[in-house]
């Protein structure tokens, strides 16, 4: 059933989410300061494609006011954008009955586009 949702995610959103984490990502990797970035939104990019059957946890050791620091940084290079994405993605799969659970899908990732430092996918 994870397969069958997933291959329907990308049809209705991943896709284009994940295009959106990967051109951010290569926006903060052009610096070095920007690799640690590019190390997380990639991982990002990757759970956009295939979000069913993974879970994100906070980690203990989050890294305090660097992750603090690094999650303002990412809010203004790419998260703003693709946090709308979600919400215009969840709030039109949402219409129909059928979509509502792709659209709470996209929801839980939109906070997750605000703030990705400071957790894990599993």
């Amino acid at each position: 059933m994870r397969f069958i949702g997933n291959v329907i995610w990308l049809l209705f959103g991943g896709l284009s989410v994940a295009i959106e984490y990967f051109i951010g990502t290569i926006a903060l990797m052009i610096t070095i300061i920007g690799i640690p970035f590019g190390l997380q939104t990639i991982k990002l990019g990757v759970l956009a494609i295939w979000p069913f059957g993974s879970e994100v946890v906070r980690t203990d050791f989050a890294g305090g006011c660097l992750s603090t620091l690094m999650n303002i940084i990412w809010f203004f290079v790419a998260g703003f954008w693709i946090l709308v994405t979600h919400i215009l993605f969840g709030l039109l799969l949402g219409i129909t009955i059928i979509g509502i659970p792709w659209a709470k899908q996209h929801f839980k990732l939109a906070g997750l586009a605000l703030t990705p430092f400071g957790r894990e996918v599993r």
